[in-house]
């Protein structure tokens, strides 16, 4: 077997079982139906390759080709540029930490350092049981929240190192764990389903809300007049807190 657009001999990629690819067939056409190009289904196709396999898979791209009319070269590029396709197999969770400047000086660098230790791994590694992958993650637009982590892409605000430790034990231990703000928990097999575009199931989910904290508002309400620009005490405060009790008048 030879790319055509590259001129590289490579070996055929296996396919999937036949049950395997007659649902997964079902679920592409359903995707790509939404598109007025079939070429503009790529992204979402890859999530649901990926929730197939827990990362995008030689399998996967081969896939991803054959419905879209595509060479395995261009799936590919696409699947190696964004950071949310996995090249290899990783965790049921995702576990990144914001080690971007504010949530770095604020201590996600302390608590990205412990993490490593305490579960063994480095970045973008899983642990043996194939439950945790760490890794570090740029700026999530959480700033006022610092430091960040997050599992899956669900939002756990204000963490400590010793905050964060419980949180992978929990996860590793299977006990339920809830992010501070957004929808609950669920595998990044799961979370990779719903990116794809399919209906998010989660008790809760529609209704929850991931919004801005006390510190990204305060000019807002400043402009409105509503309440002084200046923030204090914020990580002494609830994360969902946008009342007066978070500023201070100025002088």
């Amino acid at each position: 077997m030879t790319d055509v657009s590259l001129g590289i001999p490579q070996m055929p990629a296996p396919d999937y079982p036949a049950d395997v690819r007659a649902r997964l067939e079902s679920d592409a056409r359903e995707v790509i139906a939404r598109y007025p190009g079939s070429r503009s289904a790529l992204l979402p196709l890859l999530h649901l390759v990926q929730s197939e396999d827990g990362h995008v898979t030689r399998t996967g791209i081969r896939f991803c080709a054959e419905m879209l009319g595509l060479t395995t070269a261009e799936v590919t590029a696409v699947s190696t540029f964004y950071t949310m396709y996995r090249r290899k197999p990783s965790g049921d969770y995702q576990v990144g930490v914001c080690t971007n400047t504010l949530c770095a000086v604020m201590g996600g660098d302390a608590i990205f350092d412990e993490l490593k230790q305490h579960l063994g791994v480095g970045n973008d590694e899983t642990t043996e049981d194939g439950k945790v992958t760490l890794e570090h993650i740029e700026c999530n637009a959480a700033c006022d929240f610092a430091p960040v982590v997050m599992v899956n892409w669900e939002f756990f605000d204000n963490q400590t190192p010793e905050s964060a430790r419980q949180l992978v034990d929990d996860l590793i231990a299977g006990r339920e764990v809830r992010p501070t703000r957004g929808a609950p928990l669920c595998t990044y097999k799961e979370t990779a389903r719903i990116l794809a575009g399919f209906p998010d199931t989660r008790e809760g989910a529609v209704e929850a809300s991931g919004g801005a904290g006390p510190a990204s508002l305060a000019g807002l309400r400043l402009h409105r007049g509503e309440a002084p620009a200046r923030v204090v005490g914020q990580r002494a405060e609830s994360p969902t807190d946008t009342g007066d009790a978070s500023v201070e008048d100025g002088e």
